[in-house]
């Protein structure tokens, strides 16, 4: 079932699928969130901004509005 990053709780891994608004997507692939990408939900701040995310080996720190924009399948 796909989710949003932000809806992903601390400490879980997920896979990232795609993205839904198109205007973020070169930035967030830069970082390193590309489809297939596995990230792991680091620390989520008060009021859920920003979300700490590890992805490709490096810690990322994502505004609730980028980590809305990235959808993502929960690996259990």
């Amino acid at each position: 079932m796909f989710k949003k990053l932000s809806d992903i709780e601390p400490g879980k891994k997920a896979i990232i699928r795609s993205f839904s608004e198109n205007d973020l997507y070169v930035k967030l692939m830069e970082m390193g969130c590309v489809p297939g990408e596995i990230v792991q939900v680091e620390n989520i701040a008060p009021f859920k901004d920003p979300i700490s995310v590890l992805v490709s080996g490096y810690l990322l720190s994502l505004r609730l509005e980028e980590a809305e924009n990235i959808v993502v399948e929960e690996i259990i």
